[in-house]
């Protein structure tokens, strides 16, 4: 193999470029996910509805524990060490969501955006129901966002690189949802990128998996199924809470599309990013530790 070639696939240590494995496991998770469609197809197997985001998650932690054993490593590295630090932190990150999606909401009704009005028909059951699909949706677009190939990339790239590339495809893969189009698009397109960026800075100060999908979960289970507001561009869940809307501009509400295409959104996840920013983390925390450990020993 040409010397300009092998530069290009393998680093100085003798491993494949981290950039060649994020991309390699979006390859690989596209290859399950056509397999697995086609075979569902060929089985004539039922419509899972909305329980189908658990399929799409366990497709997308395959892929992932495939790619990690083929460097040797275990599946637990990628932030998912289960035990009592992790389920503090991801009750800890689902409080954060909903306090931060209801202090902009707040912001946006203290401008005159809308007033609430009491749901008819939702209950206890509606909304566990609802939580345990954005968990899914939560586990399964962090896995892939701050999973497996953002962590790569920031190994290989660093974090600022691995933050921008992924707040930019994360802003991306929203393009798709209802209501994108016009000031909404710049602004969710805008505030979406953010929370990437908040999510990863969730991920990299703690080094675990668990404050991200926890503040996910929080914020979207919030946003639709607690105060009725869209979630990213959908309608299907209704809300506890219905807001009625005061015709204002949709830059300050978000309007149909939610509180992620508004003003206020981007002025609370900038206030967050900040805070995350200078916060060190438990990561740093336990590394401290380790090393005084170590020292006294």
């Amino acid at each position: 193999m040409p010397q300009w070639l092998t530069v290009c696939f393998v680093n100085k240590q003798g491993s494949i470029r981290s950039g060649w494995k994020a991309s390699g496991f979006f390859v690989l998770f596209l290859a399950i996910g056509i397999t697995v469609s086609a075979l569902a197809k060929a089985l004539h197997a039922p419509r899972l509805g909305s329980a189908g985001v658990w399929v799409s998650a366990s497709i997308v932690a395959l892929a992932s524990f495939i790619c990690v054993r083929l460097e040797k490593r275990s599946f637990r590295d990628l932030g998912l060490h289960l035990g009592g630090r992790w389920l503090g932190e991801l009750v800890v990150g689902t409080l954060g969501g909903i306090l931060l999606i209801l202090i902009t909401a707040l912001l946006v009704r203290g401008a005159g955006g809308f007033h609430w009005e009491r749901a008819a028909g939702i209950g206890g059951r509606q909304l566990l129901v609802a939580a345990w699909m954005l968990l899914g949706v939560a586990f399964n677009e962090e896995l892939i966002a701050r999973g497996y190939p953002f962590q790569r990339l920031v190994e290989g790239a660093g974090p600022w690189v691995g933050q921008l590339v992924f707040a930019g495809l994360f802003a991306l893969g929203h393009w798709g949802n209802p209501g994108m189009h016009g000031a909404t698009k710049i602004w969710a397109t805008l505030n979406i990128g953010l929370a990437a960026i908040l999510l990863g800075f969730c991920y990299l100060r703690t080094r675990s998996l668990a404050l991200p999908i926890g503040v996910h979960l929080g914020w979207n289970w919030a946003q639709g199924s607690l105060l009725g507001f869209g979630v990213s561009g959908t309608t299907d869940i209704k809300g506890a809470w219905t807001p009625v809307f005061h015709g204002r501009p949709e830059w300050l509400t978000g309007g149909t599309f939610g509180l992620e295409a508004s003003l206020p959104c981007a002025l609370v996840c900038g206030a967050v990013i900040l805070l995350l920013w200078r916060w060190k983390g438990t990561a740093a925390v336990a590394a401290s530790a380790d090393a005084s450990t170590v020292s006294a020993s």
